[in-house]
C-alpha cells in the first residue's frame, strides 16, 4: 500500500518507474490512447493526409477530352496574332518617318515622279494613300483639289480598315474560347448525369467525377484563353486607334502639298 491507498504489488496495476502519481499514469495512457486513434483516423481517411502527387499536366488534358486539344490550337492561333501584332503594328511599318521625309521633299520641291517612285518602293499605308492621290493627279489634265481630297480620304479609311479589321481576330477568340469551354462544360454534366439516370443504384462515383472534372477543366481552360485574348485586343485596338490618327495627320499634310503644288 502507497500513501494514496493503492496496492502497488498489484498485477493488474501497471507499473512505470519515475511516475508515482496514479493522475500521472492514467494521463500517460491515455495520451497514448488519444496519438494511437489520431493515428488510425489518418491512415482510415486519405482526405486527411496531404496529397501525395498532384494531377499533371496531360492528366488535365486527358481529362478535358477533345476540347482541350481545340482550345490548344485556338490559343496557340492567338498567341501568334499576338506577336505578329507587335511586329506590324508599330509606326515604322504603318508609317516611316525616312519615307515620309522623303515624300515630303520630293512633293515641296514638285517633282510628282520621284514621289511615285518612293511611294512604289515602299508598301506602307501611308505610301498606298499618297499614291492614290499621285496616280490621280498625273492621269487627269486638270487635277481638282476636291477629288483629291476624296481620294486621300477614300484610300486613307481603306487602309484604316484594314488595320482595324487585323485585330478583331483576337476579339473572336475572346468570345468563341469560352463558348468552347462551355460546351466542354455541358458535355461534361451529361457524362455525370447520364451516370446516374441509367442506374441510380450502381452509379459509380468515379464516373460522376470524371464527369464533373471534364466540365470544370474545360470552363477553366476556355476562359484561360480567352481572357487574355480580350486583354490584348482592348490593348492593340488603342494602339491602332494612334496610328490611324497619325496617318490621318500626315494625310493632311500631304494633301496640302498636293494642292499647292497644282495651283497656278
Amino acid at each position: 500500500m502507497n500513501q494514496y491507498g493503492v496496492d502497488m504489488n498489484n498485477p493488474e496495476i501497471p507499473q512505470m518507474s519515475g511516475l508515482r502519481h496514479p493522475w500521472v499514469t492514467r494521463g500517460g495512457w491515455l495520451g497514448l490512447l488519444l496519438l494511437g486513434s489520431a493515428m488510425i483516423c489518418q491512415a482510415a481517411d486519405p482526405a486527411a493526409a496531404p496529397l501525395a502527387e498532384q494531377m499533371s499536366l496531360g492528366a488535365i488534358v486527358r481529362t478535358g477530352g477533345w476540347i482541350m486539344y481545340l482550345l490548344g490550337f485556338i490559343s496557340v492561333a492567338g498567341l501568334a496574332l499576338i506577336i505578329y501584332f507587335f511586329i506590324t503594328l508599330r509606326q515604322e511599318v504603318i508609317i516611316p518617318s525616312a519615307f515620309t521625309r522623303e515624300l515630303g521633299r520630293s512633293l515641296a520641291a514638285g517633282e510628282a515622279d520621284r514621289a511615285r517612285e518612293a511611294c512604289r518602293g515602299d508598301s506602307s499605308p501611308v505610301s498606298a494613300v499618297a499614291l492614290a492621290a499621285l496616280d490621280y493627279t498625273e492621269r487627269a489634265r486638270e487635277a481638282d483639289p476636291t477629288m483629291i481630297k476624296e481620294i486621300i480620304e477614300g484610300e486613307g479609311s481603306r487602309q484604316a480598315a484594314q488595320i482595324q479589321n487585323q485585330t478583331s481576330y483576337l476579339l473572336d477568340i475572346g468570345v468563341i474560347a469560352p463558348m468552347i469551354g462551355l460546351l466542354g462544360t455541358v458535355l461534361g454534366m451529361l457524362t455525370a448525369f447520364n451516370a446516374v439516370a441509367l442506374d441510380i443504384a450502381r452509379a459509380k462515383p468515379i464516373v460522376l467525377a470524371a464527369g464533373v472534372s471534364q466540365a470544370l477543366v474545360t470552363t477553366a481552360a476556355g476562359l484561360l484563353v480567352g481572357i487574355p485574348a480580350m486583354i490584348f485586343y482592348a490593348y492593340f485596338r488603342g494602339r491602332t486607334g494612334k496610328l490611324i490618327a497619325q496617318l490621318e495627320s500626315v494625310s493632311a499634310t500631304m494633301l496640302t502639298q498636293l494642292i499647292g503644288t497644282k495651283e497656278p
